[in-house]
């Protein structure tokens, strides 16, 4: 690496601080000097930490720039200014906190009037906020003293660098007891109630959105610090003033008691919400939102936040009837008049918050406004807003898996003989006043007579899939599942058996295909590969032995786990079908071609290689000799009809007959392995009469050509008597005496592979001009009969002789 040798060059700054008259901006203007600033180049930083630099830089970053400066450099040094003071330098740290002058200069900035410009805005906040870090303790004495910072604070809110201050404030302190006291302080200045006052329909959208913010965080805040400061006995004043019951009736108040805005109401919707989140310690130490309609809460919403809420229940359904005026909107498919519009979709998320309280005067609240019925309107009034039906879809599985509220009393009686079950009077709603199981059987069939007529599938036919497969699981292995049974068989005749088809027919269709479709898309989900790499570059171990490295990460594709459960015959049937008629037509294209596989007759070349004696003398003709017979094929195939017998063409010259009979052998000393199939030794003689042409002597012994090792030795004895029956036989048929020994050489190869043992005897008679040819197979493994009609025949007799095993 260049740097390894010191061949970076001077910087050009070192030489411009050289000159007695430099001045700030030309320093500012070299390209390097953030670079050589955070690099900590001494003269630079002594350059820089001079009163009258330090001055410049933070009137640069506090004070508009001239009009007349060009567009695209006006904002160049307050850009630079800010990059210098914040590039974490101790003089300059130093410097800039511990200067009462330079504070104050920096903080006239929150003096002026708003709205504040939001690209200087910016670079305030990001100064402050690394003093605050820094320098934790002057800061916030210096800004206690300023009686009037919480105004501004307050008074500047909608923009949104101050915002972001404002919770640098609660976040960067690291010292606990200094943190407490400045929540004491905040709370002291009554920020909290300051803030509720901002989200009022009389106040912008920004600071509505920004005000809302900013309390939402504070709730987050707060809670996360109560859940990593187990130890810390001083509640959060903060927290405990925002749930607080006066404050969240202001809140309402604000929306409810003055003209209708749909900032103002969405925003204070909001922070309930946030009130109304519940979290839960999660793995490493990071914290898990417990969205509406999950489980397990860490803690139960505040009672006095219920108790704000419950009185203005109507009010919040009666703005899901009569919402804030819209105008019509106009899309691809029709005209929305009015459209669903942010605020009923916010009052949506609100009663399914409400819901996850499992509040019995809540609870009873909603039925008596009847809340959930106009819920339902609007799910099947409005098609197309998935973020509407995903709300209703968690309303209605939460309410079926809900338990029941001690508050209930035990209305449903079993028999005589069982316990009474306590009712969930949100089920009962549901299902008797609503009517669920009705709405779905009825939006199901117009949905398919649509799509039958040529029309689109509606859009919440998905979520009404799985709202509909809630009601079955539930009412199966549900807490209230007796309930919901009851509640079904209490249905007309006529319903309760559209029902019952329904869940067995159509919805059993539909959660098939979807679970065979999805399948895939599971399948995509999963990762594939190790992560991606992040970062990239050379490191040390790269050029390291492979040997001084021991904890080199094995990098392989990941376990991909994808099955299709399907039982579709049919369709197995066409894939098979096809199959066989791409094999077939591949068959077709080869016919011309040999099978080695193929039970065939075996023609031998009519003239067989004259081989040197052994005991020859000339070396170079029995390498010739050897190198010819390692080229020629003795066999060669052609197509014929396969049966016990293979007949031996040589052309012009005599036929050569073989017989195959099986002959039971004495395995005493074959080996099997061992495998997990049968290794039984199965034995083949061979008996071949062959009338062999005066080229080929008789005294010239055989030889393999097999690359195998091998024993060869020469005998005038059958060493396994197989050949003694025929040899009497022929005796008797050629007239000779079956006593009388006729002249003959008899030689016998034992050839060892591996997997087999075959011995050749030839017996050779020369005064009958006949050759007696004996093979006798060991096989230590499964042949063909053995192996299965499916399985390959033995190999090893591949392209010497054809195995045909009987």
């Amino acid at each position: 690496m260049f740097w390894k040798f010191d061949l970076h060059t001077t910087s050009h700054i070192d030489t411009l601080l050289e000159k007695d008259d430099v001045t700030l901006t030309e320093v500012m203007d070299e390209e390097d000097v953030l670079q050589e600033c955070k690099s900590q180049n001494h003269k630079l930083v002594d350059f820089l930490v001079r009163p009258q630099c330090m001055e410049d830089l933070v009137g640069y970053i506090t004070q508009e720039p001239n009009d007349d400066v060009e567009e695209k450099i006006k904002y160049k040094y307050p850009n630079i200014s800010c990059e210098l003071l914040t590039s974490d330098v101790s003089q300059i740290n130093d410097m800039l906190g511990e200067d009462e002058n330079l504070l104050m200069k920096l903080y006239s900035f929150l003096q002026n009037e708003p709205p504040l410009n939001p690209l200087l805005a910016s670079f305030f906040s990001k100064v402050l906020s690394i003093l605050i870090g820094r320098k934790p303790e002057q800061i916030v004495e210096f800004l206690r003293k300023r009686e009037d910072f919480v105004d501004l604070m307050i008074k500047h809110i909608g923009t949104s660098a101050i915002m972001d201050l404002l919770l640098r404030m609660l976040t960067c302190i690291e010292p606990q007891q200094l943190r407490q006291d400045v929540l004491n302080w905040l709370n002291e200045e009554k920020v909290i109630q300051r803030l509720v006052d901002m989200v009022q329909p009389s106040q912008d959208e920004d600071r509505h959105s920004n005000a809302s913010q900013s309390l939402c965080e504070i709730i987050r805040l707060s809670r996360d610090q109560m859940f990593q400061v187990q130890g810390c006995s001083d509640p959060d004043p903060l927290l405990a003033t925002l749930e607080k019951q006066e404050t969240v009736e202001q809140l309402l108040s604000n929306i409810f008691d003055k003209e209708k805005n749909e900032s103002a109401i969405v925003s204070v919707i909001q922070i309930l919400l946030t009130l109304f989140e519940t979290r839960r310690p999660a793995f490493e130490g990071h914290l898990d939102i417990c969205p509406p309609g999950m489980n397990h809460p860490s803690f139960s919403v505040n009672q006095s936040i219920l108790d704000a809420v419950r009185p203005r229940l109507k009010d919040f359904h009666q703005l899901l009837i009569e919402p804030p005026k819209k105008t019509v909107l106009n899309t691809t498919w029709g005209v929305l008049d009015p459209p669903v519009g942010n605020t009923r979709l916010n009052v949506v998320r609100l009663v399914t918050s409400l819901l996850q309280t499992n509040t019995h005067i809540i609870n009873q609240e909603l039925i008596a406004l009847n809340t959930l019925g106009v819920i339902l309107d609007m799910y099947f009034k409005y098609l197309w807003n998935n973020f509407l039906h995903t709300q209703v879809e968690i309303c209605t599985a939460m309410i079926l898996a809900m338990p029941s509220t001690q508050s209930e009393s035990p209305e449903i009686n079993r028999e005589n003989d069982q316990e009474p079950i306590r009712e969930n009077i949100l089920i009962k709603h549901l299902f008797q006043k609503c009517q669920l199981i009705q709405r779905i059987l009825d939006a199901w069939g117009s949905n398919e007579k649509e799509q039958t007529e040529g029309g689109r599938r509606r859009g919440y036919m998905g979520h009404l899939t799985r709202i509909a497969n809630s009601i079955v699981h539930n009412s199966d292995k549900g807490p209230n599942g007796t309930q919901i049974q009851q509640l079904i068989s209490e249905l007309p005749e006529e319903d309760r058996e559209r029902w019952e088809a329904f869940t067995s027919g159509q919805l059993a269709d539909t959660n098939k295909k979807n679970t065979v479709d999805l399948a895939f898309s599971d399948y995509q989900m999963q990762q594939m590969t190790s992560n991606f790499i992040e970062q990239f570059g050379f490191n040390d171990e790269e050029f390291a032995d492979q040997d001084d490295v021991g904890d080199i990460p094995f990098d392989r594709i990941s376990d991909i786990n994808f099955s299709l459960n399907t039982n579709e015959s049919a369709n197995m049937a066409l894939f098979e079908a096809c199959c066989k008629e791409k094999i077939q037509q591949f068959e077709d294209a080869g016919s011309d071609e040999e099978d080695i596989w193929d039970e065939k007759d075996v023609t031998f070349a009519p003239e067989a290689q004259r081989r040197p004696s052994s005991g020859s003398t000339d070396s170079e003709e029995s390498t010739d000799s050897e190198e010819e017979d390692g080229k020629r094929d003795p066999f060669e195939s052609t197509n014929a009809t396969a049966d016990d017998r293979m007949e031996v063409d040589s052309g012009d010259g005599p036929v050569w007959m073989a017989n195959f009979d099986d002959i039971p052998m004495d395995t005493g000393s074959s080996t099997a392995p061992s495998a997990p199939v049968s290794t039984s030794p199965t034995h083949k003689t061979c008996t071949v009469d062959v009338h062999f042409s005066p080229l080929f002597s008789p005294k010239d012994p055989l030889r393999s050509n097999s690359p195998v090792a091998m024993e060869t030795s020469i005998e005038t004895v059958d060493p396994l008597g197989v050949n003694a029956p025929m040899q009497q036989e022929r005796k008797v048929e050629d007239g000779l005496d079956p006593e009388e020994e006729p002249v003959s050489d008899r030689i016998t190869e034992t050839v060892t592979n591996g997997s087999m043992k075959e011995t050749v005897s030839l017996t050779v008679d020369a005064k009958t001009e006949t050759l007696h040819f004996t093979l006798h197979v060991d096989l230590i493994f499964p042949c063909h009969s053995q192996r299965g009609p499916d399985r390959p025949p033995c190999p090893f007799l591949t392209g010497v002789l054809r195995c045909r095993a009987l």
